[in-house]
């Protein structure tokens, strides 16, 4: 006689259902089945537990968006070449297949997506109001860009999944994703938390809120949910990123939420991470995990075959 469904099978067909809908792709393990090694990071990395929980990631990522479109390259280049307006939303879908890929992805599944991106960005450039040129591939604004990003992905994961999380492995996550910055071609950026501290010091005078950077964060508030069902967890995210922010961006935006409206978003994330934790079962962390225990024991079963012989 087959096993019985679950009743809960249902509600997590369709948890799994909007989340597809958000980020895209099918959740199988088609990709997995392929890979030839356990790429850049491997799974005892500190980045495969950062990367590996999808609501803060979802925080982070949007927190990150705020805090990259301070820079005026960073903005101009989404001002100049997205159609952010409609679009914004497609911008963090993209960013988390390129995140997912380039962490569980193998070597070169991973280096792949990041040839795919510099190509794009050989073609982001332009000149800002004040005639200054900028170009997405310029070391500078990659930097940025790449701290913006993953100091928003720790903060998010000490906040809502594991805020005893160790200081070495705060600096070890800082050290491992350095790798994918040099990669797109900015060699030299901070490796730990006190180097990512006095890098975000020493760039905010370069930072300006203005009217382009309100036109992006607006349409990015105001961009429609994938469904009326994930509207709530949408409108959650969006607050929790406010609040995520360090003290003085959020100021340059000028988010103030209120005390009750903080707590209300903290709250509802943190509810929010443990039902999708419940039903995320076969997420890019899991598959690729699971990938990994199949290439240990294949290796294993090579390696007494070859003493046998």
């Amino acid at each position: 006689m087959p096993p019985r469904p679950s009743p809960a099978a249902p509600l997590r067909q369709a948890v799994i259902g909007q989340v597809r809908r958000l980020v895209g792709g099918t959740g199988d393990d088609t990709v997995e089945r392929n890979r030839a090694d356990v790429g850049l990071f491997g799974p005892e990395s500190a980045c495969w537990k950062v990367h590996g929980d999808f609501t803060s990631m979802m925080v982070g990522g949007t927190a990150a968006l705020f805090l990259q479109m301070l820079h005026p390259g960073a903005l101009a280049g989404v001002w100049d070449h997205s159609n952010f307006r409609r679009d914004m939303l497609g911008r963090l879908q993209r960013t988390a297949r390129f995140i997912a890929a380039t962490t569980y992805g193998d070597r070169a599944e991973a280096q792949g997506l990041i040839e795919r991106v510099k190509a794009i960005h050989g073609h982001v450039r332009g000149s800002l109001p004040d005639g200054t040129p900028y170009a997405a591939d310029d070391p500078e604004l990659l930097t940025y860009v790449h701290v913006a990003e993953v100091s928003s992905f720790l903060a998010a994961y000490l906040r809502y999944v594991d805020p005893g999380f160790p200081a070495a492995e705060q600096d070890r996550y800082y050290g491992e994703v350095a790798e994918i910055a040099r990669r797109l071609g900015a060699p030299d950026v901070p490796r730990n938390r006190a180097e990512v501290a006095a890098y975000l010091e020493a760039v905010r005078p370069k930072l300006r809120s203005d009217v382009r950077s309100q036109a992006v964060a607006s349409a990015l508030l105001a961009q429609p949910a994938p469904s009326p069902a994930a509207a709530p967890a949408m409108k959650l995210t969006f607050d929790a990123a406010k609040d995520l922010l360090p003290a003085w961006a959020a100021e340059m935006h000028g988010f103030r939420l209120s005390g009750a409206r903080r707590a209300t978003a903290r709250a509802g994330i943190r509810a929010l991470g443990q039902g999708m934790r419940w039903a995320l079962t076969n997420s890019a962390e899991a598959r690729a995990r699971r990938r990994a225990a199949e290439l240990a024991a294949e290796a294993g079963s090579a390696g007494e075959a070859a003493a046998a012989g």
